[in-house]
C-alpha cells in the first residue's frame, strides 16, 4: 500500500500530462517526476538506506519538494518534513529524535541545519546542488512493497511540554486523508491544479498526495512564498487551481486590491485557526461559493470535520450564520464525540473534549509511549480541543485547553516560549498568552515578573526559537494572578490583558 504506487501509475499511463509547476509554467511531467522519483529512491539505498528509515527535508517551498518526498516514499523510506521557519535548535531535535540519517535542505537553510545537526546525520543534501543532481543518476528503482501500517511521515508538531512530538502517519493514514479530501472537500479531476504558498512541510503539502492521484498538478510560486499579487496572477494562469490558507492569508488575498476572475479559483480551502464570520463573509463576496473549511490536526492529518462549500453557499438556510460559525460535520472517514472529564459522550448542545477515531487517526508518538496512552486513550484521539455539536451535527470550536495560540495558522505553545524566558537570569516568572488580532488571529503576548528589558528579551528568544513565536509585546507586572496552589491563571490573565487593551484603547 505504498502511496508512491500513485505517482508511478500516473507516469506509466499518462508521462505527458502536467504535474508540478513553477509560477506560471509547467516544470515537470508526471512521466519525468515518476522517472526521478524511481532514481532518487535507487540512491538512497546505494547510500546504505533500509526502508523504514527516516529521512528529513528541511526546505523553503520548492518544485524538487514534490519529487523528494515521494522519492523517499518511492525507497520506502519515512519522510521527515520540518518546517523551515523553525529556529536552528529545534531542527536539531527534530533531527536527533527522528534519527534521520540524510537531510535533504534548500540552499541558505543547509547552514542552520548543520549548526546543530546531530552525529546521527550522515548527510546533508543540499537541494538543487550537484550532490543532489548526482542521485538521479542512478537506475530507477521498482516502488518498494509497504503495508499500509508502515511510517510514511512523521509529523512533528509541538507539545505543551515545550519539545515537539512526532506524530507517526502511516501510508493507511495518508491515503485515508487523501481519499477524504477528495470526497468530503475538493474533487479534483486531470489538468486542475493546487497551489502551495503555505508550507508544504505542513497544511498545505498534505493535499500533495491526493493530486498526484488524480494526476493534477502541484504548483509553486516562483517566490516559494504567500503574496496575493502573485496569487492572483496564478488563478488566472492555470484556472480551476485550490490552494490551502490560513484565515490570515484569505483575509489578505480579500484585502488586496488586484482582479481576479473568480472563475479561475476551485476551492480556496482554509484551516490552521479560527475564521471570523465577518472575514468568511467577505471573502464569499469576493470569491463567490468556492470557499471550504477543515479542521484537524497533525495527529488525524487535515481530517476531523469539513464545512463544505456547498454549506458556506447556503445563504437560504435558516441556520446559516450559525454554521458559517462552526467547523462543520465529520469527515466521512472519522468518528467524532463530544466528551466530559471522564471521556463518557456527552449530548448535543453540551461543551467538551473532542474526540476523533479512524483509519485517518495516527497510531502513537514516535519513541513517546507516555504520550501515546495519554493521547490515543480508549481508542479515540483525545484533541485538548473544547467543542459543541448542535442538533444537525455540526461541530463549534470553544476554546483550545492545551492554551495553544495560533498565529498565521502557525501553532505556537506558551510554555515552549516561557522557558525560554525563563533562562535571563532576570525573569523571576513569565506567562505567554495569545491576544486576539484582526489579521493574524492571535499574536504572542508575554506576562513577566523581572528587571530584563524587552529588548533583552527579544534577543534570546530569537536566539533560541523560531521568529514567529516571539513575544510581540511584552508587558512588566509585580506578581502573576494565581491560585491557592500557585498555578498561574491563564483565564485571568487574558481578562487583564483585555482590561489593559480597552483601557489604553479609551
Amino acid at each position: 500500500m505504498n502511496i508512491a504506487a500513485w505517482l508511478s501509475r500516473a507516469g506509466l499511463s499518462h508521462p505527458g500530462l502536467a504535474a508540478v509547476g513553477q509560477g506560471p509554467r509547467v516544470a515537470q511531467s508526471y512521466g519525468e517526476l515518476a522517472a526521478r522519483a524511481a532514481r532518487l529512491a535507487r540512491a538512497l539505498h546505494r547510500l546504505g538506506l533500509e526502508p523504514g528509515e527516516r529521512v528529513a527535508i528541511v526546505a523553503k517551498n520548492c518544485v524538487e519538494y514534490v519529487e523528494t518526498i515521494f522519492g523517499i516514499w518511492h525507497g520506502g523510506f519515512a519522510a521527515v518534513p520540518a518546517n523551515a521557519k523553525l529556529h536552528a535548535r529545534e531542527l536539531g531535535y527534530i533531527l536527533e529524535h527522528s534519527g534521520a540519517r540524510v537531510c535533504f535542505a534548500t540552499p541558505g537553510l543547509d547552514a542552520e541545519v548543520a549548526a546543530h545537526a546531530p552525529s546521527s546525520l550522515e548527510r546533508l543534501i543540499v537541494i538543487g546542488s550537484p550532490e543532489y543532481e548526482a542521485l538521479f543518476a542512478a537506475d530507477p528503482a521498482p516502488v518498494t512493497p509497504r503495508d499500509g501500517d508502515d511510517l510514511a511521515w512523521l509529523f512533528y508538531t509541538s507539545g505543551t511540554t515545550g519539545r515537539p512530538k512526532g506524530a507517526m502517519l502511516t501510508h493507511r493514514n495518508l491515503a485515508q486523508a487523501s481519499f477524504a479530501y477528495l470526497t468530503d472537500v475538493d474533487p479534483a479531476a486531470p489538468g486542475d491544479s493546487v497551489l502551495h504558498a503555505a508550507p508544504m512541510s505542513h497544511g498545505s503539502g498534505l493535499y500533495m498526495m491526493a493530486h498526484v492521484a488524480r494526476m493534477a498538478v502541484n504548483v509553486v510560486p516562483e517566490s516559494g512564498s504567500f503574496e496575493p499579487d502573485e496569487i492572483f496572477r496564478l488563478f488566472e494562469a492555470w484556472g480551476r487551481m485550490s490552494m490551502f490558507a490560513a484565515p490570515t492569508m484569505v483575509k489578505r488575498m480579500v484585502d488586496h486590491d488586484g482582479a481576479v476572475d473568480p472563475s479561475s479559483v476551485r476551492t480556496i480551502v482554509y484551516g490552521g485557526a479560527p475564521m471570523y464570520v465577518e472575514d468568511a463573509l467577505r471573502a464569499l463576496d469576493r470569491f463567490g461559493p468556492r470557499l471550504a473549511q477543515i479542521y484537524g490536526q497533525g495527529e488525524a492529518p487535515m481530517t476531523i470535520t469539513a464545512l463544505s462549500k456547498q454549506d458556506i453557499a447556503d445563504r437560504e438556510h435558516p441556520r446559516w450564520l450559525e454554521r458559517l460559525g462552526s467547523a462543520g460535520r465529520p469527515y466521512a472517514c472519522v468518528e467524532v464525540m463530544i466528551a466530559d472529564g471522564e471521556d463518557r459522550a456527552l449530548p448535543a448542545g453540551e461543551a467538551g473534549e473532542i474526540l476523533c477515531r479512524g483509519d485517518v487517526v495516527m497510531p502513537g508518538y514516535w519513541r513517546n509511549p507516555d504520550a501515546t496512552a495519554q493521547t490515543l486513550r480508549g481508542g479515540w484521539l483525545h484533541t485538548g480541543d473544547v467543542g459543541v455539536i448542535d442538533p444537525d451535527g455540526y461541530l463549534t470550536l470553544k476554546d483550545r485547553s492545551k492554551d495553544m495560540i495560533i498565529s498565521g495558522g502557525s501553532n505556537i505553545y506558551p510554555r515552549e516560549v516561557e522557558e525560554v524566558l525563563l533562562k535571563h537570569a532576570a525573569v523571576r516568572e513569565a506567562s505567554v498568552i495569545g491576544r486576539p488580532h484582526p489579521e493574524w488571529g492571535e499574536v504572542v503576548v508575554a506576562y513577566v515578573v523581572g528587571e530584563a528589558g524587552a529588548n533583552e528579551l527579544d534577543e534570546l528568544c530569537l536566539g533560541e526559537i523560531a521568529r514567529f513565536k516571539r513575544p510581540k509585546d511584552y508587558v512588566f507586572v509585580e506578581a502573576l494572578p494565581k491560585n491557592n496552589y500557585g498555578k498561574i491563571l491563564k483565564t485571568e490573565l487574558r481578562e487583564l490583558d483585555a482590561k489593559r487593551r480597552e483601557k489604553a484603547g479609551a
